[in-house]
């Protein structure tokens, strides 16, 4: 008996017992051998490229930049994205012109200020210049003018010195050349006035000087006529 016990408890140690794996047969590319691997940077490219395409248009230079940032190889990247710009992925041009329509329309944005931000997103002159065409001057007048209006009508009560500095100021950061503003600032002063909705309290001409039409005009304020 003895003999049947031990071949029948050496026959147990041979047994593979369900469930369990050997090391050598785990499937490649898991386990703790994966940790050690390097992603492949091409992937790693294109995966950053994806991302970010999927939550909203980019540039081309703004996925160049996020892939630098992960540390993507610069010929890598540039693989990846003559690819991306070949199927339609990436359009710059486009981009532009989404961006201009855009910031226009939510944000008032003038040529000058939009020109800019074409700049700041990586847009090659060229480019913004055609996107930049695409801009009709009487919706960028009628745009600052309704800007003037309700920036004055938040400035009722303040001399009209300060309330002109102000909003001209404000149009200028915008990309309003300084002629344009300085003449929607007047013209929609002298409508309110007329409307009876000019509260701006009178005020006697101060260091800044006031214009043939009696209104507060500081030089320093408004930038030159492009």
């Amino acid at each position: 008996m003895t003999g049947l016990d031990d071949g029948r408890r050496s026959g147990r140690r041979g047994e593979r017992r369900p469930g369990r794996r050997s090391v050598a047969t785990e499937p490649p590319g898991s386990g703790a051998a994966a940790v050690d691997t390097e992603p492949d940077p091409e992937s790693v490219a294109r995966a950053i490229a994806l991302r970010l395409l999927t939550g909203a248009p980019r540039s081309r230079a703004q996925l160049a930049e996020a892939m630098a940032r992960k540390d993507v190889p610069e010929p890598v990247a540039q693989k990846v994205l003559d690819r991306f710009t070949e199927v339609g992925l990436i359009d710059d041009a486009e981009y532009a012109r989404i961006l201009v329509r855009s910031r226009q329309a939510d944000r008032g944005l003038a040529r000058r200020a939009l020109g800019v931000e074409l700049r700041r997103k990586g847009i090659d002159d060229e480019l913004a210049a055609e996107a930049l065409s695409t801009v009709d001057g009487d919706l960028e007048e009628r745009t600052a003018r309704d800007l003037a209006r309700r920036r004055l009508a938040t400035t009722a009560g303040l001399a009209r010195e300060v309330r002109v500095r102000r909003v001209t100021a404000m149009l200028g950061r915008k990309g309003y050349p300084g002629g344009l503003a300085h003449r929607v600032v007047r013209e929609v002063l002298a409508e309110l006035a007329e409307e009876g909705l000019d509260g701006g309290a009178d005020e006697a001409p101060g260091a800044a000087g006031w214009d043939d039409d009696g209104i507060d005009v500081d030089p320093s304020v408004l930038a030159e006529d492009d």
